[in-house]
Protein backbone atom coordinates (compact mmCIF):
# COMPACT_ATOMS: atom_id res chain seq x y z
CA UNK A 1 0.00 0.00 0.00
CA UNK A 2 1.40 3.40 -1.00
CA UNK A 3 2.19 5.83 1.80
CA UNK A 4 -0.20 8.77 2.14
CA UNK A 5 1.04 12.10 0.75
CA UNK A 6 1.20 15.13 3.01
CA UNK A 7 -2.19 16.75 3.51
CA UNK A 8 -2.83 20.49 2.86
CA UNK A 9 -2.80 21.07 6.63
CA UNK A 10 0.57 19.34 6.93
CA UNK A 11 1.98 21.40 4.07
CA UNK A 12 0.84 24.53 5.90
CA UNK A 13 2.80 23.41 8.98
CA UNK A 14 5.84 22.79 6.78
CA UNK A 15 5.61 26.28 5.24
CA UNK A 16 5.26 27.90 8.67
CA UNK A 17 8.30 26.03 10.04
CA UNK A 18 10.43 26.95 7.02
CA UNK A 19 9.44 30.63 7.23
CA UNK A 20 10.51 30.74 10.89
CA UNK A 21 14.14 29.90 10.19
CA UNK A 22 15.05 28.99 6.60
CA UNK A 23 18.78 29.11 7.35
CA UNK A 24 18.41 26.33 9.91
CA UNK A 25 17.47 23.93 7.12
CA UNK A 26 19.98 25.20 4.57
CA UNK A 27 17.34 26.83 2.38
CA UNK A 28 19.13 28.76 -0.44
CA UNK A 29 17.93 32.29 0.28
CA UNK A 30 18.41 35.09 -2.23
CA UNK A 31 21.25 37.43 -1.19
CA UNK A 32 22.04 40.61 -3.11
CA UNK A 33 25.45 40.51 -4.77
CA UNK A 34 25.57 36.71 -5.00
CA UNK A 35 24.54 33.92 -7.35
CA UNK A 36 23.27 30.47 -6.39
CA UNK A 37 24.16 27.38 -8.45
CA UNK A 38 22.82 23.96 -7.54
CA UNK A 39 21.74 20.43 -8.34
CA UNK A 40 18.51 18.58 -7.57
CA UNK A 41 17.62 14.99 -8.43
CA UNK A 42 13.81 15.22 -8.47
CA UNK A 43 12.69 11.63 -8.41
CA UNK A 44 10.93 10.57 -11.61
CA UNK A 45 9.92 14.06 -12.66
CA UNK A 46 7.42 12.93 -15.28
CA UNK A 47 3.69 13.42 -15.78
CA UNK A 48 2.26 16.51 -14.09
CA UNK A 49 -0.65 14.48 -12.71
CA UNK A 50 1.70 12.34 -10.58
CA UNK A 51 2.14 15.07 -7.94
CA UNK A 52 -0.48 17.10 -6.09
CA UNK A 53 -0.73 20.89 -6.10
CA UNK A 54 0.98 21.38 -2.74
CA UNK A 55 3.97 19.26 -3.79
CA UNK A 56 4.34 21.28 -7.00
CA UNK A 57 4.21 24.49 -4.96
CA UNK A 58 7.00 23.22 -2.72
CA UNK A 59 9.20 22.15 -5.64
CA UNK A 60 8.65 25.47 -7.40
CA UNK A 61 9.49 27.35 -4.19
CA UNK A 62 12.83 25.52 -4.07
CA UNK A 63 13.71 25.98 -7.75
CA UNK A 64 12.90 29.70 -7.65
CA UNK A 65 15.82 30.30 -5.28
CA UNK A 66 18.45 29.27 -7.85
CA UNK A 67 20.07 31.20 -10.65
CA UNK A 68 21.24 27.96 -12.27
CA UNK A 69 19.90 24.54 -11.29
CA UNK A 70 20.83 21.18 -12.80
CA UNK A 71 17.92 18.72 -12.60
CA UNK A 72 18.23 14.93 -12.90
CA UNK A 73 15.60 12.21 -13.44
CA UNK A 74 13.40 14.19 -15.81
CA UNK A 75 11.27 11.57 -17.53
CA UNK A 76 10.43 11.30 -21.22
CA UNK A 77 7.02 12.80 -20.42
CA UNK A 78 7.93 16.48 -20.03
CA UNK A 79 4.56 17.67 -18.72
CA UNK A 80 5.77 17.78 -15.11
CA UNK A 81 8.93 19.71 -15.97
CA UNK A 82 6.88 22.06 -18.15
CA UNK A 83 4.41 22.59 -15.30
CA UNK A 84 7.29 23.47 -13.02
CA UNK A 85 8.56 26.02 -15.54
CA UNK A 86 5.08 27.56 -15.87
CA UNK A 87 4.99 28.00 -12.09
CA UNK A 88 8.42 29.66 -12.12
CA UNK A 89 7.25 32.13 -14.75
CA UNK A 90 8.96 34.05 -17.57
CA UNK A 91 11.84 35.06 -15.30
CA UNK A 92 13.28 31.56 -15.90
CA UNK A 93 14.41 29.58 -18.90
CA UNK A 94 15.23 25.91 -19.33
CA UNK A 95 17.07 23.53 -21.60
CA UNK A 96 16.71 19.75 -21.52
CA UNK A 97 18.37 16.76 -23.16
CA UNK A 98 16.69 13.97 -25.06
CA UNK A 99 16.15 10.69 -23.24
CA UNK A 100 19.33 8.81 -22.37
CA UNK A 101 19.97 5.49 -20.66
CA UNK A 102 17.82 3.28 -22.90
CA UNK A 103 17.72 2.71 -26.66
CA UNK A 104 14.50 4.02 -28.26
CA UNK A 105 11.87 1.27 -28.28
CA UNK A 106 13.68 -0.94 -25.78
CA UNK A 107 12.34 -1.56 -22.31
CA UNK A 108 14.05 0.31 -19.49
CA UNK A 109 13.92 3.58 -17.62
CA UNK A 110 15.56 6.34 -19.61
CA UNK A 111 15.67 9.91 -18.39
CA UNK A 112 16.46 13.44 -19.47
CA UNK A 113 18.87 15.90 -17.87
CA UNK A 114 17.94 19.57 -17.70
CA UNK A 115 18.92 23.03 -16.52
CA UNK A 116 16.73 25.80 -15.12
CA UNK A 117 18.24 29.29 -15.19
CA UNK A 118 17.32 32.86 -14.29
CA UNK A 119 17.49 35.08 -17.39
CA UNK A 120 18.57 38.22 -15.51
CA UNK A 121 21.70 36.55 -14.09
CA UNK A 122 22.53 33.63 -16.38
CA UNK A 123 23.08 33.77 -20.12
CA UNK A 124 23.12 30.57 -22.15
CA UNK A 125 25.84 30.48 -24.80
CA UNK A 126 26.04 28.54 -28.08
CA UNK A 127 27.55 25.18 -27.11
CA UNK A 128 25.30 22.30 -25.98
CA UNK A 129 26.47 18.69 -26.12
CA UNK A 130 26.37 15.23 -24.63
CA UNK A 131 29.65 13.91 -23.23
CA UNK A 132 30.77 10.68 -24.87
CA UNK A 133 33.88 8.64 -25.48
CA UNK A 134 34.56 8.47 -29.21
CA UNK A 135 34.92 5.20 -31.11
CA UNK A 136 38.72 5.33 -31.20
CA UNK A 137 38.89 5.72 -27.42
CA UNK A 138 36.44 2.86 -26.89
CA UNK A 139 38.50 0.62 -29.18
CA UNK A 140 41.62 1.52 -27.23
CA UNK A 141 39.91 0.58 -23.96
CA UNK A 142 38.67 -2.67 -25.50
CA UNK A 143 42.15 -3.58 -26.68
CA UNK A 144 43.73 -2.91 -23.29
CA UNK A 145 41.09 -4.86 -21.36
CA UNK A 146 39.95 -7.49 -23.88
CA UNK A 147 40.91 -10.56 -21.81
CA UNK A 148 39.09 -9.33 -18.70
CA UNK A 149 36.08 -8.25 -20.78
CA UNK A 150 35.84 -11.65 -22.49
CA UNK A 151 35.94 -13.36 -19.09
CA UNK A 152 33.19 -11.09 -17.76
CA UNK A 153 31.04 -11.73 -20.88
CA UNK A 154 31.48 -15.49 -20.54
CA UNK A 155 30.30 -15.39 -16.92
CA UNK A 156 27.40 -13.13 -17.90
CA UNK A 157 26.37 -15.43 -20.77
CA UNK A 158 26.23 -18.42 -18.45
CA UNK A 159 23.97 -16.57 -16.05
CA UNK A 160 21.77 -15.30 -18.91
CA UNK A 161 21.33 -18.85 -20.20
CA UNK A 162 20.16 -19.90 -16.74
CA UNK A 163 17.80 -16.94 -16.59
CA UNK A 164 16.31 -17.60 -20.03
CA UNK A 165 15.90 -21.29 -19.21
CA UNK A 166 14.07 -20.50 -15.98
CA UNK A 167 16.84 -21.78 -13.71
CA UNK A 168 17.46 -18.29 -12.36
CA UNK A 169 14.75 -15.90 -11.10
CA UNK A 170 16.48 -12.56 -11.59
CA UNK A 171 18.10 -11.18 -14.73
CA UNK A 172 21.88 -11.02 -14.18
CA UNK A 173 23.89 -7.81 -14.10
CA UNK A 174 27.23 -7.80 -15.88
CA UNK A 175 30.27 -6.84 -13.86
CA UNK A 176 32.31 -4.87 -16.38
CA UNK A 177 36.06 -4.80 -15.66
CA UNK A 178 36.60 -1.55 -17.62
CA UNK A 179 34.73 1.59 -18.63
CA UNK A 180 33.35 1.64 -22.19
CA UNK A 181 30.45 4.11 -22.11
CA UNK A 182 28.24 6.03 -19.69
CA UNK A 183 24.98 4.47 -18.58
CA UNK A 184 23.45 7.93 -19.17
CA UNK A 185 25.32 10.46 -21.27
CA UNK A 186 26.23 13.54 -19.17
CA UNK A 187 24.79 16.76 -20.59
CA UNK A 188 27.03 19.78 -21.10
CA UNK A 189 25.80 23.37 -21.66
CA UNK A 190 27.75 26.64 -21.88
CA UNK A 191 26.64 29.44 -19.52
CA UNK A 192 27.72 32.87 -18.37
CA UNK A 193 26.90 34.37 -14.99
CA UNK A 194 26.84 38.13 -15.32
CA UNK A 195 27.61 40.58 -12.55
CA UNK A 196 27.21 44.31 -12.23
CA UNK A 197 27.69 46.46 -15.35
CA UNK A 198 31.30 46.60 -16.47
CA UNK A 199 32.32 43.35 -14.79
CA UNK A 200 33.67 40.23 -16.49
CA UNK A 201 31.18 37.33 -16.25
CA UNK A 202 31.92 33.83 -15.00
CA UNK A 203 32.11 31.67 -18.11
CA UNK A 204 31.88 27.92 -17.75
CA UNK A 205 30.62 24.66 -19.17
CA UNK A 206 28.03 23.16 -16.82
CA UNK A 207 28.02 19.35 -16.84
CA UNK A 208 24.82 17.68 -15.61
CA UNK A 209 25.40 14.02 -14.74
CA UNK A 210 23.48 11.10 -13.26
CA UNK A 211 26.08 8.36 -13.04
CA UNK A 212 25.71 4.62 -12.67
CA UNK A 213 24.12 3.19 -9.53
CA UNK A 214 24.84 -0.50 -9.60
CA UNK A 215 25.69 -3.45 -7.42
CA UNK A 216 29.41 -3.07 -8.03
CA UNK A 217 31.26 -0.07 -6.63
CA UNK A 218 33.96 -0.58 -9.25
CA UNK A 219 31.40 0.21 -11.98
CA UNK A 220 30.51 3.50 -10.28
CA UNK A 221 34.16 4.48 -9.92
CA UNK A 222 34.84 3.66 -13.56
CA UNK A 223 32.18 6.14 -14.68
CA UNK A 224 33.32 8.81 -12.26
CA UNK A 225 36.92 8.25 -13.33
CA UNK A 226 36.00 8.56 -17.01
CA UNK A 227 33.97 11.73 -16.51
CA UNK A 228 36.66 13.45 -14.45
CA UNK A 229 39.31 12.47 -16.98
CA UNK A 230 37.22 13.91 -19.80
CA UNK A 231 36.57 17.20 -17.98
CA UNK A 232 40.17 17.75 -16.88
CA UNK A 233 41.52 16.89 -20.32
CA UNK A 234 39.15 19.47 -21.81
CA UNK A 235 40.10 22.15 -19.27
CA UNK A 236 43.77 21.55 -20.06
CA UNK A 237 43.20 22.25 -23.77
CA UNK A 238 44.04 25.90 -23.38
CA UNK A 239 42.45 28.03 -26.06
CA UNK A 240 40.43 25.15 -27.53
CA UNK A 241 37.57 24.55 -25.08
CA UNK A 242 34.68 26.95 -25.64
CA UNK A 243 34.95 28.12 -22.03
CA UNK A 244 38.01 27.38 -19.87
CA UNK A 245 36.12 26.45 -16.70
CA UNK A 246 33.82 23.48 -15.94
CA UNK A 247 31.28 22.95 -13.17
CA UNK A 248 30.07 19.39 -12.57
CA UNK A 249 26.59 19.16 -11.04
CA UNK A 250 24.64 16.02 -10.38
CA UNK A 251 24.00 12.69 -8.78
CA UNK A 252 27.37 10.93 -9.01
CA UNK A 253 26.28 7.99 -6.82
CA UNK A 254 29.56 8.39 -4.98
CA UNK A 255 29.81 6.04 -2.00
CA UNK A 256 30.03 8.25 1.07
CA UNK A 257 28.18 6.50 3.90
CA UNK A 258 30.95 6.35 6.50
CA UNK A 259 32.95 9.59 6.66
CA UNK A 260 35.37 8.28 9.27
CA UNK A 261 36.69 5.67 6.84
CA UNK A 262 35.56 6.82 3.37
CA UNK A 263 36.41 10.51 3.29
CA UNK A 264 40.19 10.13 3.15
CA UNK A 265 39.98 7.50 0.40
CA UNK A 266 37.57 9.56 -1.69
CA UNK A 267 39.71 12.67 -1.31
CA UNK A 268 42.83 10.74 -2.34
CA UNK A 269 40.92 9.44 -5.35
CA UNK A 270 39.97 12.96 -6.45
CA UNK A 271 43.39 14.39 -5.64
CA UNK A 272 44.81 11.89 -8.12
CA UNK A 273 43.09 13.88 -10.85
CA UNK A 274 44.15 17.17 -9.29
CA UNK A 275 47.78 16.07 -9.40
CA UNK A 276 47.47 14.79 -12.96
CA UNK A 277 45.91 18.05 -14.03
CA UNK A 278 48.94 20.07 -13.07
CA UNK A 279 49.05 23.46 -11.47
CA UNK A 280 46.98 25.15 -14.16
CA UNK A 281 43.76 23.35 -13.11
CA UNK A 282 42.11 23.71 -9.70
CA UNK A 283 39.77 20.89 -8.67
CA UNK A 284 37.36 21.50 -5.79
CA UNK A 285 34.51 19.33 -4.49
CA UNK A 286 33.25 21.37 -1.51
CA UNK A 287 30.77 18.73 -0.31
CA UNK A 288 33.59 16.32 0.49
CA UNK A 289 34.66 18.70 3.25
CA UNK A 290 32.79 19.50 6.48
CA UNK A 291 30.93 22.78 6.31
CA UNK A 292 32.39 25.16 8.93
CA UNK A 293 28.98 25.48 10.63
CA UNK A 294 27.04 22.39 9.54
CA UNK A 295 29.75 19.74 9.43
CA UNK A 296 29.56 16.88 6.92
CA UNK A 297 26.37 17.08 4.88
CA UNK A 298 24.18 14.36 3.38
CA UNK A 299 22.16 14.73 0.19
CA UNK A 300 19.85 11.69 0.22
CA UNK A 301 16.53 11.90 2.03
CA UNK A 302 17.57 9.33 4.63
CA UNK A 303 20.66 11.41 5.48
CA UNK A 304 23.05 8.49 5.04
CA UNK A 305 24.91 9.33 1.79
CA UNK A 306 26.36 12.22 -0.19
CA UNK A 307 25.64 10.87 -3.65
CA UNK A 308 25.10 14.34 -5.12
CA UNK A 309 28.04 16.65 -5.71
CA UNK A 310 29.19 19.96 -7.12
CA UNK A 311 32.70 19.96 -8.59
CA UNK A 312 34.70 22.94 -9.85
CA UNK A 313 37.44 22.59 -12.49
CA UNK A 314 39.04 25.88 -13.44
CA UNK A 315 42.19 27.81 -14.27
CA UNK A 316 40.90 31.35 -13.91
CA UNK A 317 40.84 33.29 -10.64
CA UNK A 318 37.61 34.09 -8.82
CA UNK A 319 36.21 30.64 -8.05
CA UNK A 320 36.88 28.99 -4.65
CA UNK A 321 39.65 26.39 -4.36
CA UNK A 322 39.61 23.58 -1.80
CA UNK A 323 41.69 25.84 0.48
CA UNK A 324 38.67 28.16 0.71
CA UNK A 325 36.28 25.44 1.93
CA UNK A 326 37.12 25.93 5.60
CA UNK A 327 36.08 29.58 5.31
CA UNK A 328 32.81 28.97 3.48
CA UNK A 329 29.93 31.01 4.88
CA UNK A 330 32.13 33.75 6.32
CA UNK A 331 30.50 36.37 4.03
CA UNK A 332 26.81 36.76 3.15
CA UNK A 333 27.61 36.94 -0.58
CA UNK A 334 29.66 33.76 -0.42
CA UNK A 335 31.33 31.58 -1.21
CA UNK A 336 29.20 29.10 0.68
CA UNK A 337 27.75 25.62 0.17
CA UNK A 338 24.83 23.88 1.83
CA UNK A 339 22.14 21.21 1.40
CA UNK A 340 18.49 22.14 1.77
CA UNK A 341 17.65 19.52 4.38
CA UNK A 342 13.93 19.13 3.84
CA UNK A 343 13.95 15.75 5.62
CA UNK A 344 14.77 17.58 8.84
CA UNK A 345 12.24 20.30 7.96
CA UNK A 346 9.45 17.74 7.51
CA UNK A 347 10.42 15.96 10.73
CA UNK A 348 10.42 19.13 12.82
CA UNK A 349 7.21 20.50 11.30
CA UNK A 350 5.17 17.31 11.48
CA UNK A 351 6.69 15.31 14.36
CA UNK A 352 8.16 18.07 16.50
CA UNK A 353 11.59 16.42 16.55
CA UNK A 354 14.85 16.70 14.63
CA UNK A 355 15.23 13.94 12.04
CA UNK A 356 18.32 12.63 13.83
CA UNK A 357 16.28 12.07 17.00
CA UNK A 358 13.66 9.87 15.31
CA UNK A 359 13.57 6.12 15.79
CA UNK A 360 14.31 3.97 12.75
CA UNK A 361 10.60 3.15 12.44
CA UNK A 362 9.70 6.86 12.57
CA UNK A 363 12.32 7.70 9.95
CA UNK A 364 11.10 4.95 7.63
CA UNK A 365 7.47 6.04 7.98
CA UNK A 366 8.29 9.70 7.35
CA UNK A 367 10.55 9.12 4.35
CA UNK A 368 7.97 6.87 2.69
CA UNK A 369 5.55 9.79 2.66
CA UNK A 370 7.77 12.09 0.59
CA UNK A 371 10.53 10.11 -1.18
CA UNK A 372 8.41 9.42 -4.27
CA UNK A 373 6.36 12.62 -4.52
CA UNK A 374 8.92 15.22 -3.38
CA UNK A 375 12.17 13.29 -3.89
CA UNK A 376 14.59 10.85 -2.31
CA UNK A 377 17.40 13.39 -2.91
CA UNK A 378 17.71 16.89 -1.48
CA UNK A 379 18.95 19.94 -3.38
CA UNK A 380 22.51 21.13 -2.82
CA UNK A 381 23.83 24.57 -3.65
CA UNK A 382 26.92 26.69 -4.01
CA UNK A 383 26.77 30.45 -3.48
CA UNK A 384 29.33 32.62 -5.26
CA UNK A 385 29.85 36.39 -5.12
CA UNK A 386 28.71 37.97 -8.36
CA UNK A 387 31.64 38.58 -10.71
CA UNK A 388 33.76 41.61 -9.79
CA UNK A 389 35.91 43.86 -11.93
Amino acid sequence: MAAKQFTPDEWEKIREELEKNPGKYGFPERVYGSTVIGSFNIRKLGAARNRNAETWDFLAHICKQFDLLAVQEIMDDLSGFQKLMEMLGPEFGMIVSDKTGVFPGDTGLGERLGFIFRWSVVKRAEVVSDITYDRSKVLELLRKNIDDINLALATYNEKMEDYEAGRRKTKPVIHMPAFLSFIRQPYCVSFQIVGHPGTTPYQFMAVNAHLHFGAYMSDRKQELNALLEWIIARVKEVGKAYYPNFILLGDLNLDFDDPETDREGIEDYLKMFDNNAGEQVNVNFPFLDPHPQDGLQRTNARLTETFDQIGLFFREKGLPTYLDNEHMGDHPQGPDFRVFNFANLFSKALLGKEYGNLTKAEKDALVKRFEHKVSDHMPLWLRLPLPGK
